[in-house]
């Protein structure tokens, strides 16, 4: 089935590129030029990724993931400029999956984009169910309890809690964690990660300065406290 991919960016010209080019790779595209005229195609077009320009008009990207994230859990990458760094931390705590920093080239695009989409298709395909603790997650319907309330995760913050719960105690670095997202540039690592735990734990836990399950370990990286 043709996945579908809605571009947000307010530059016609990289958005006629990406259409252009995502096209001949066998997707379907959709476009917005902003934050707000984007929400509205999201709702109409239920893409399967959205490519996301940070700086726009009327409303920009991080503003369009606040609102987006209280109504689909739909795979992010944030097309971000170099001089954004702190707009890139920012997105990912709000619910981006990843991000490529402009320019970028169309390859490196493309090998992002697969990537993210593969790993949803793959989470959507597993069947398997996990608990420990006060924590149950739930593959087959996405869904993660705590105790008696459901959470929502987006897919990077979904995978990453999994692979933390599929080996409670187990200590992950934070490059063992990369694995299991989207992009593999060493720079990229310590800011990606921590910043999904941040936000596994403002969702998980009652008090995130005081985890009671995704557990720091100094010097090393984290791990899931196997009887929490």
């Amino acid at each position: 089935m043709t996945k579908t991919i809605l571009i947000v960016d307010d530059k016609l010209s990289l958005t006629r590129l990406l259409q252009e080019y995502l096209g001949k790779q066998g997707y379907r595209t959709v476009v917005a030029d902003n934050g707000r005229n984007a929400l509205f195609t999201a709702r109409h077009a239920k893409p399967d990724l959205i490519l996301l320009d940070v700086m726009m008009p009327e409303m920009d990207g991080l503003e369009f993931i606040r609102a987006f994230r209280r109504e689909a859990d739909t795979p992010i990458i944030l097309l971000t400029a170099r001089v954004e760094e702190a707009d890139k931390v920012a997105g990912l705590e709000l619910g981006a999956d990843d991000y490529v920093t402009k320019p970028f080239g169309m390859a490196e695009l493309n090998a992002r984009v697969r990537a993210v989409l593969r790993r949803y298709d793959q989470r959507d395909r597993s069947d398997s169910r996990l608990a420990v603790g006060g924590v149950e997650l739930d593959r087959t319907r996405h869904t993660v309890r705590v105790d008696d309330r459901f959470v929502d995760l987006t897919p990077s913050e979904f995978d990453l809690l999994a692979t933390l719960m599929a080996a409670p105690g187990r200590v992950f670095s934070r490059v063992d964690l990369i694995d299991h997202l989207p992009g593999d540039a060493p720079e990229r690592v310590e800011r990606t990660i921590d910043a999904h735990v941040r936000n596994l734990r403002k969702k998980l836990e009652r008090d995130p300065r005081n985890p009671r399950y995704v557990e720091t370990v100094f010097g090393v990286g984290y791990r899931f406290r196997p009887e929490a």
